[in-house]
């Protein structure tokens, strides 16, 4: 059986998606897409399959997601299944698209949180502050 795997990485979530032929399943974390919440996330996880309407009613699509929070694993997973839908196609014209929608469908935003410095409280910029009294 023909399969394809990708990853997509976001902030610390990392997801991992299997596309193969089928009938327009898309599950994420073993639950339908449908059931997704919140509403935001699940939209951002549906560009891909609406940009790519003749080739998502005929794939099954399985994203795992580990690591980080809401926001960043719905667009680890939004960059995954893109990636995973051009690399199964083959369709140049495709990844065209998601490159003219939006650059982050098919290539990783590298921005990771900065480390905080030892010594110090709070933030990793957060300098003490100076008192005269």
């Amino acid at each position: 059986m023909k399969y394809f795997i990708t990853s997509g990485k976001r902030k610390r979530a990392v997801a991992r998606a299997v596309i193969k032929p089928g009938n327009g399943v898309v599950k994420i974390n073993g639950r339908l897409l449908e059931f997704c919440q919140p509403d935001i996330a699940k939209l951002k996880m549906q560009e891909p399959l609406l940009l790519a309407e003749g080739y998502a009613d005929k794939t099954d699509i399985t994203v795992k997601i580990s690591g980080g929070g809401v926001m960043s694993q719905a667009e680890a997973a939004r960059l995954a299944i893109a990636r995973a839908l051009v690399g199964f196609t083959k369709d140049k014209k495709l990844e065209k698209t998601f490159l003219e929608y939006d650059r982050h469908l098919m290539v990783a935003d590298v921005r990771r949180r900065e480390v905080r410095k030892p010594n110090t409280h709070g933030k990793a910029r957060a300098k003490r502050q100076k008192s005269y009294r």
